[in-house]
């Protein structure tokens, strides 16, 4: 990082802290200023403990990573929340065997998002033996107390030892119960709904419920109103709203959001005759 955005950054932090420390009452300053630089810098979107206020990120920014392991690690040993966050710093700077900690602590605290994350290291064996009956544990508790995340990766876990899948149905009940307000649930459901994953395919509820988490910024859910509304799937095709939702998906980050607006700038691909991309034609 460059000197000057370096100090940029810290007389940020530093005014932050001021404002938190005329705000808040003496006893609890030190600990809510930590958690609330921890959340700007490292919050998860689809944490079902991030408080409503909180926007979070989909990714660490690298140059945020040093804050959000120092005011995140502060802040962890009185918040399940900042300690599954420390986890996702940790990994943003590749000390995996820290995440894993962190989250095990946070899991062991009632972090549903700690309990999804601990449950795709098992499943994966990225820092830890490769235990898919352990992973399904552990997406299963996550499941049982609403985490969208956890109950989407249960209905796409195969069983281990010969065991049936999870049940995409079920997966489509336990969303339907939190999608009355959680937006990755909103999201997760309409994307099952959208694809005719665990019963039947249904466009139009799909797009509302797309619509409804977009109403709250979730990235993957503009993402898909904007195709949606390009194509006409489940309502309206109307082509400069989907390029507005993809504009604000690709603000928040969303990489598809990004590729589909350059396909809006860039239509006309020009190949040569082994069907090989040689240019596009842009407006």
């Amino acid at each position: 990082m460059p000197e000057r955005e370096g100090n940029v950054v810290s007389m940020r932090i530093c005014l932050l802290t001021i404002l938190l420390a005329l705000a808040a009452p003496s006893g609890a300053l030190a600990q809510s200023a930590d958690l609330v630089l921890c959340d700007r810098v490292a919050a998860d979107p689809s944490d079902p403990d991030k408080p409503a206020d909180v926007r979070g990120v989909s990714e660490i920014a690298s140059s945020d990573v040093a804050t959000a392991i120092k005011f995140c690690r502060q802040a962890a040993p009185s918040s399940r929340r900042a300690m599954f966050a420390l986890g996702r710093a940790f990994a943003a700077n590749r000390q995996t065997s820290e995440a894993i900690a962190a989250w095990r602590k946070a899991a062991d605290k009632g972090s549903s998002a700690a309990m999804v994350e601990l449950g795709v290291a098992y499943g994966t064996g990225s820092g830890v033996t490769k235990d898919e009956a352990q992973a399904r544990k552990l997406f299963e508790k996550a499941a049982q107390a609403g985490n969208p995340r956890g109950v989407s990766n249960l209905a796409a876990l195969g069983g281990a030892g010969g065991a049936a899948p999870a049940d995409p149905a079920q997966a489509r009940a336990l969303l339907g119960k939190a999608a009355e307000t959680n937006p990755e649930a909103q999201y997760q459901l309409g994307l099952m709904l959208s694809e005719g994953t665990g019963g039947a395919k249904d466009d139009v509820a799909a797009r509302a419920l797309f619509e409804k988490a977009a109403a709250q910024n979730h990235p993957g859910a503009l993402e898909r109103m904007g195709a949606f509304a390009q194509e006409g799937r489940g309502g309206p095709k109307d082509k400069d709203a989907a390029k507005a939702y993809y504009e604000r998906a690709a603000a928040l980050g969303d990489e598809d959001a990004k590729k589909a607006l350059e396909r809006l700038r860039c239509p006309y691909a020009i190949k040569d005759k082994q069907g090989k991309l040689v240019t596009t034609l842009c407006f």
